[in-house]
């Protein structure tokens, strides 16, 4: 038997906040001519197809643009979002700032969407492409590297003839385009620039730097293609080019809008890291030797620090920890060694201060100190208290192999980022395809302090019901138990093999990606099955799925960063099985001191905030298996808690309105159907 899921949004936009019955809007004429049958977004540009959707999201996007004010527009899978928020920005957006999730994201934008809309429109709007400095070649730094040879291996020394050689010939130094040399290849952290090591006008390449050109463009174009993390290392750095941009733009569009809370987080703490210590010593010794090596022992200099950070990182078992500092016991060997840290520093800084004068790159590191030594004395704390008085901040450990870092985290982004809202009257455009649970936007708003601004949903125009099922297997363990992994693995072979392969196995945690990983090889080489593995960590991320792809029956296990923006179209891909309910981990100091404070506020914290969070991620990982109407398919969510909680229901409602069933033979019948139809 197959069950349906309750029907699918209806094709009316879900307005909040909002008076639905708007007037016809300045711009709805044009944007019809643009998308219908004959316009140049019509069905002649590529294999982009006019929808329903795609047309009244422009509208209201062009709507707000012209009245200046906030929308936040949820836009299903298949929508055409892209497009239907680059005609308004392109046609009248006066000068756009369009925000995305990650480089890859930056990249399509301006080298594929933006040219295709630009030249159907005939808008001659100039666009740059603006990334974080560690994206772009030094000139100082590469020279500097030439000559000191610091090489850490024999790659290295390929890469970094590749690199002069890629110098000689870019006129925009970023690193995407060398593709020779891997984007996360160790000798990038040498001939490129940070914040802390930049020589700014003092540098004899001053007027070549890459960055400068980079910035000076975007100051120069219409629309600016940025990403979410440079957006808001600016906002709290003012270290990225976008201060000076914001003034002047007219429009701010955030794409994957979801991801905004947790960077803005990220951006909006403040860290200290033991990693940022040893860089520090590490380049004193250099500069110490070259300028000044009469003026101190440079080498004790450095080791004492040196030793003390190291000592500080041992203080924790060998794990990942995540502790907030109420978790740490009084007599850890952890405050009395973040002591000894902060005198050593102390220390170090002394001989800076003598010996800074003797070079301009002396001067950089005393300035790196101090602003170190602020970091670390900014860290100042209640012990038992999980929230710092005044600051409505949460401070926290976090270890990682071999550093340890001191966070403190604001409870709440909604104030930084209004006051960065404030101002310029302005469009701010937030669009995503999962901000809201059922239609309800409250819990994106909350975070990012948007109130009661406009939200509107646009559905899918994929048929899910005729195309996908939705099947939550029976028999499964709770969750938590030992080996729940290896049954979900039970209930997921027999549907990995009628599927063909073909499989996207989305793990909420690296341990079950590793255990999955070791039985699932062992299995198929049991049962003689074909199906070639992908193994998240085994090599980057774009190499894993364009091999995927051209696998066609291929099972890629992978973690969070599967589960959105990867987009595998056809046949290669026809079954997603998620293990468990993507809740965030219960360790997380952050989310446990927001949820304290919400609960103090009378409020539930696990249904104010856990569940939606759960919910919005699920939505992501649920829209990797139906990316084109001709995509046909099943997801498999492994967790009993969607039928045995109360809370299932809200979680079923949210998802794309598949047929929904509990019975395998139902997905084997799906599978033996959809192969014979090939």
């Amino acid at each position: 038997m197959t069950e349906h899921l309750p029907p699918a949004p209806d094709a009316i936009p879900a307005v909040i906040g909002a008076t639905p019955e708007q007037p016809p809007g300045k711009y709805d004429s044009e944007v019809e001519r643009l998308f219908g049958a004959g316009g140049p977004l019509g069905p002649a540009v590529g294999d982009f197809r006019p929808r329903r959707s795609q047309t009244e999201m422009a509208k209201a996007i062009a709507s707000a643009i012209a009245s200046q004010t906030t929308l936040i527009a949820e836009a299903g899978t298949g929508t055409g979002k892209t497009f239907a928020y680059l005609v308004p920005a392109l046609m009248w957006g006066g000068k756009t700032i369009v925000s995305t999730g990650t480089k890859n994201l930056q990249d399509q934008l301006f080298l594929r969407d933006i040219p295709t809309v630009r030249a159907a429109l005939q808008a001659p709007v100039s666009v740059a492409l603006l990334k974080g400095r560690s994206n772009y070649l030094c000139h100082y730094h590469l020279e500097r590297t030439l000559q000191n040879g610091r090489m850490t291996s024999r790659d290295d020394v390929g890469y970094l003839r590749e690199i002069s050689r890629f110098l000689k010939m870019t006129k925009t130094g970023d690193k995407a385009e060398l593709a020779r040399v891997p984007e996360n290849a160790l000798i990038w952290n040498l001939v490129t620039s940070t914040r802390d090591n930049c020589m700014g006008t003092e540098c004899q390449y001053y007027q070549d730097c890459f960055v400068m050109k980079a910035r000076k463009e975007a100051q120069q174009a219409d629309v600016v293609v940025v990403n979410h993390h440079l957006f808001f290392a600016d906002v709290a750095l003012k270290d990225s080019g976008i201060t000076e941009l914001l003034p002047s733009a007219n429009t701010i569009i955030f794409d994957e809008a979801h991801q905004l809370p947790d960077t803005a987080t990220l951006f909006f703490g403040d860290t200290f890291s033991t990693s940022q210590v040893l860089e520090l010593c590490r380049d004193v010794l250099a500069e110490g030797l070259s300028n000044a090596r009469d003026g101190a022992d440079w080498g004790k200099v450095v080791t004492v620090v040196e030793k003390a950070a190291r000592d500080l990182r041992l203080t924790f078992p060998q794990d990942i920890v995540r502790l907030s500092l109420p978790q740490i016991a009084p007599s850890s060997d952890f405050f009395p060694a973040l002591e000894t840290l902060k005198d050593e520093l102390d220390g170090m800084m002394e001989v800076l201060e003598k010996q800074a004068e003797r070079a301009e790159t002396l001067e950089q590191c005393r300035q790196r100190g101090v602003d170190l030594v602020g970091r670390l004395a900014a860290w100042k704390f209640d012990p038992k208290a999980k929230v710092a008085k005044g600051e409505e901040a949460v401070f926290w450990v976090e270890a990682y192999a071999s550093s340890l870092q001191l966070h403190k985290t604001p409870l709440s982004i909604a104030p930084i980022f209004n006051g960065q809202r404030e101002g310029v009257p302005r469009s701010w455009i937030f669009t995503s395809a999962t901000l809201a649970v059922k239609n309800d936007f409250s819990h994106f708003s909350e975070q990012m302090g948007l109130g009661n601004e406009p939200s509107m949903s646009w559905p899918s125009p994929f048929n899910y019901e005729e195309q996908g099922i939705l099947y939550v297997p029976t028999g499964l363990p709770d969750p938590n138990s030992f080996g729940y992994t290896d049954a979900v693995l039970d209930l997921a072979l027999p549907v990995i093999e009628a599927a063909g392969g073909k499989t996207f196995l989305l793990c909420t945690t690296l341990r079950a990606v590793k255990r999955a990983a070791e039985r699932l090889r062992d299995e198929f080489e049991k049962r003689n099955l074909p199906f070639p593995l992908f193994v998240q960590g085994d090599k980057g991320r774009t190499e894993l799925l364009d091999q995927f792809r051209k696998a066609g029956n291929g099972v890629l296990i992978g973690s969070q960063s599967f589960w959105e923006g990867v987009d595998v179209r056809g046949d290669a891909l026809s079954l997603v099985i998620i293990d468990k309910l993507p809740f965030a981990p219960p360790d997380d100091p952050v989310l446990a001191a927001r949820i304290e404070v919400m609960e103090k506020q009378g409020k539930n914290g696990f249904m104010s905030h856990t569940l939606p969070e759960a919910i919005i991620n699920l939505k992501q990982g649920a829209g990797r298996l139906i990316r084109d109407e001709k995509d046909r398919g099943v997801l498999m969510l492994c967790d009993p808690r969607v039928i045995s909680k109360p809370y299932g229901k809200r979680i079923w409602q949210s998802l794309p309105s598949f047929k929904r069933t509990r019975e395998q033979e139902v997905v084997i019948e799906f599978f033996k159907n959809k192969n014979s139809d090939q």
